[in-house]
């Protein structure tokens, strides 16, 4: 990811707070017959290893866990984003020598990927899955509330993966490259627009 220095992002409390915030990530590797990409929830552990581990599971229909990587694979976990209108800066007014551009959060997780089809292992990944994202709702659905043969053919239905994080890369483009008065103009567009996402990154622009 080509980061310029003013957007580089190597706090490890922000990286990890945008990967646990990521609902669906980007699951790429790179294989002989070019770049194979997935869409997935992913749930990182801490716990583990030096930058911690990545889990999730793929369809096993999925031909990505079958066909051989090069390298490491790659997690992309994309922040709050938002466009930026050149309308907003102040400096249109005084020089019009402004562009669009896209203010966005992004952290990229690389390290060697597991894929693996034990029954055991996929359960309490499915359910730790389950449970983070079923945490927040007031009645939360259970893995344990479905028959357990019924589980049971869904798990062989998939595959796990495991990435044990060997590098993160984290790059927060928020405005920092411009002056104070054009920041306040996109903080002030952003907090304004119609669009919940615009308005999620307006306060993450720093004053």
């Amino acid at each position: 990811m080509y980061t310029p220095p003013a957007f580089r992002d190597d706090d490890k409390q922000s990286l990890t707070a945008t990967i646990r915030a990521t609902r669906l990530a980007t699951l790429v590797t790179a294989t002989a017959e070019g770049p194979l990409a997935t869409p997935l929830p992913l749930l990182f552990d801490a716990n583990e290893g030096e930058h911690g581990v990545i889990y999730g599971h793929v369809a096993k229909a999925n031909p990505q866990w079958r066909v051989p990587q090069l390298g490491d694979g790659l997690a992309i976990f994309m922040g709050p984003d938002a466009y930026v209108t050149p309308a907003w800066y102040q400096t249109k007014q005084e020089t019009g020598k402004v562009v669009p551009t896209w203010n966005y959060v992004a952290v990229h997780a690389h390290g060697p990927i597991e894929f693996f089809e034990d029954a055991d292992r996929l359960l309490e990944v499915v359910t730790r899955l389950t449970n983070l994202h079923e945490g927040e709702r007031i009645a939360p659905w259970s893995v344990s509330d479905a028959p357990a043969d019924f589980i049971q053919s869904q798990l062989r239905g998939i595959v796990g993966l495991r990435i044990p994080i060997t590098r993160l890369e984290g790059k927060r483009k928020m405005s920092q490259n411009r002056n104070a008065a054009d920041r306040a103009g996109v903080v002030s567009g952003l907090a304004a627009s119609e669009r919940a996402s615009d308005r999620e990154v307006a306060p993450l622009i720093p004053s």
